[in-house]
């Protein structure tokens, strides 16, 4: 079983993006079609979260299990990101390009 400091650091994490999403609890509730008194104890740390309802917040989230779960996104490679942008027109591609040039060196203009 996880540490309840575990578990409430978790609750942090998902009552953070949740507000930053715009969310209440009773919307959050809804959308994973579970009661609101499971939310509010997620987000208090008094209940470890199961893994199918863990994949649907995450999903619903927009952020990954690894967050939720550990605070830190762990493997990211770029995959999806590369596959996105291979769709794009060459144009699109050239101004994604030079939005990343900027980014990484925001004074060579």
């Amino acid at each position: 079983m996880m540490e309840n400091a575990n578990l409430q650091e978790i609750g942090k994490r998902i009552q953070l993006r949740r507000k930053q999403l715009g969310y209440t609890q009773d919307q959050l509730a809804s959308m994973m079609d579970v009661s609101i008194q499971m939310i509010s104890n997620l987000e208090r740390g008094n209940k470890a979260i199961r893994i199918d309802n863990l994949i649907n917040l995450s999903q619903i989230l927009n952020i990954s299990t690894d967050y939720i779960l550990t605070g830190k996104n762990v493997g990211y490679n770029g995959a999806s990101l590369s596959e996105k942008i291979s769709l794009l027109s060459s144009k699109s591609r050239d101004i994604i390009e030079q939005f990343v040039d900027y980014c990484l060196n925001p004074y060579d203009l």
